[in-house]
């Protein structure tokens, strides 16, 4: 078997738990939720809803307030493509990932939105000044990660969220990297909080959930079938019937409440600090091949994500190696 080093990807291997919700779900609960009243149609909504509440005790939301989308990159157009108004100015972060430098570049170019960029530095009181400076009369919103894809650096979205609280600004926040490992709540003053069911939850890819804390309003992005209010041609206003347009994903999305679940009774710090320690082990003997560099600095925190880079090799060639 390969040795997986991947995981910022998706994790894998799965827990068997995870598995087995996904079967269980397929055998048992195939009916499609809220679309009729016989057995399997109960099931699969059932297993759907149980789901919204173990992601509302994960991450202090309310049930309803929990919407499956396909993937994160999903969920981060949900929440900005939604929340956003012609004329509104948004703030993000140097390092964030295409998923949310795209949809707001995409918004920019067409003439709806204006941004700007906050440089990222391994000190968190830099980096929060450097949002705090960029702040407008038009600014809305600060659309930012909880730790970076790349590096693993560790945002300070706790003091980016008492940022947003202070000025009155929709908080953000891509948490790929960092759900499931970070303690995050919605507490930490987040409104709109975007994460893969795939990575840190471990669950199963095509899985992922926006998480709003009810305070700000959402545009749909598609308009179809909730299985509710049907004589209606409004898409429902209410979440997250509003955003969750046709047939959900029922045993990805038992299979994400599954992983949930095995995060809660393993405990996410003991999860992170076992990750942790085999980052460190990594590092370590990196540092012991002549030449290596790795991408961390003394000053920064990090998520297990470890970037590095050997002597007289490009890191195409390196990923290439390790293939």
């Amino acid at each position: 078997n390969p040795v997986y080093f991947d995981n910022a990807a998706t994790t894998y291997p799965k827990p068997p738990a995870v598995l087995r919700a996904f079967q269980n779900a397929v055998h048992s609960a195939g009916g499609n939720p809220g679309r009729g009243g016989h057995i399997l149609s109960r099931r699969a909504g059932a297993a759907v809803y149980h789901a919204r509440e173990t992601a509302a005790a994960l991450f202090g939301a309310e049930p309803e307030n929990v919407v499956f989308t396909m993937n994160c990159t999903h969920a981060l157009n949900l929440a900005i493509r939604g929340a956003l108004r012609k004329g509104d100015h948004v703030i993000i972060s140097s390092i964030e990932h295409n998923s949310v430098a795209r949809p707001v570049a995409a918004m920019a170019e067409a003439g709806l939105i204006s941004y700007s960029t906050a440089p990222v530095s391994p000190d968190d009181a830099e980096t929060v000044a450097a949002f705090r400076s960029r702040i407008r009369p038009q600014t809305r919103a600060i659309i930012c990660t909880l730790a970076g894809n790349v590096t693993g650096q560790i945002m300070p979205y706790r003091e980016i969220g008492a940022l947003c609280r202070e000025k009155g600004l929709i908080f953000i926040a891509d948490g790929a990297q960092g759900c499931g490992i970070l303690p995050v709540t919605m507490q930490d003053g987040i409104q709109l909080l975007c994460t893969a069911g795939h990575k840190g939850l471990y669950g199963l890819m095509g899985t992922g959930m926006l998480i709003s804390d009810g305070t700000v309003p959402l545009r749909p992005l598609m308009q179809g079938g909730t299985g509710t209010q049907s004589a209606s041609l409004r898409q429902p206003d209410e979440l997250p019937e509003a955003l969750e347009a046709g047939t959900v994903n029922v045993p990805g999305i038992a299979a994400l409440d599954a992983g949930m679940q095995w995060i809660v009774q393993r405990g996410a710090a003991g999860i992170a600090r076992h990750e942790s320690a085999l980052c460190d082990m990594l590092i370590a003997g990196l540092l012991r091949i002549p030449g290596a560099v790795v991408y961390r600095d003394p000053v920064a925190k990090y998520v297990p994500v470890v970037s590095f880079a050997l002597p007289d090799e490009l890191p195409d060639d390196t990923a290439a190696r390790l293939a």
